[in-house]
């Protein structure tokens, strides 16, 4: 199922904080967020940072003029899988009032068309182990369990 009525662009500014609301509304967010007006200033440095990196694109889905998701797509090279460019989506979220309607579906399609159109040879993402509903969702799409990951927190 696809919205008709959304269309996915480049993240403005001005889109940060329906970014955070986003990232901030659920089990995981809302211990790591600060939802407040006006936001953190960190929030923006953090924009400007991913706005000029070429290798860094942050995305949202919207509609009717309302920021209702975003994406991050991270294009890294390396030197592993034959010197291999790979993709990785970070920050997937979809507003909590517009789930199951096909949005989420989008931006991450959206993210593994432009994954490939800069010579990614791989897309991968990471979900914390207790966001099953996602991983069900990543695997709809295709994705399959392939790591283990770890985490250090300073």
């Amino acid at each position: 199922m696809t919205d008709k009525s959304v269309s996915i662009r480049p993240a403005r500014r001005e889109d940060v904080a329906a970014i955070v609301a986003m990232l901030a509304d659920d089990h995981l967010g809302r211990g790591r967020e600060r939802v407040e007006d006006p936001l953190p200033a960190a929030y923006y440095a953090a924009f400007d940072r991913v706005e000029r990196d070429p290798n860094l694109t942050l995305v949202v889905a919207e509609s009717e003029g309302r920021v209702v998701g975003c994406l991050q797509l991270a294009v890294l090279g390396g030197i592993s899988s034959q010197g291999g460019v790979r993709g990785l989506l970070e920050d997937v979220r979809v507003a909590a009032d517009c789930r199951s309607r096909g949005i989420g579906e989008q931006l991450v399609q959206w993210a593994v068309a432009e994954a490939k159109a800069r010579g990614c040879k791989l897309v991968e993402l990471l979900t914390h182990q207790t966001r099953v509903d996602a991983q069900r969702f990543y695997k709809r799409l295709g994705f399959t369990a392939s790591h283990v990951g770890m985490t250090v927190r300073f």
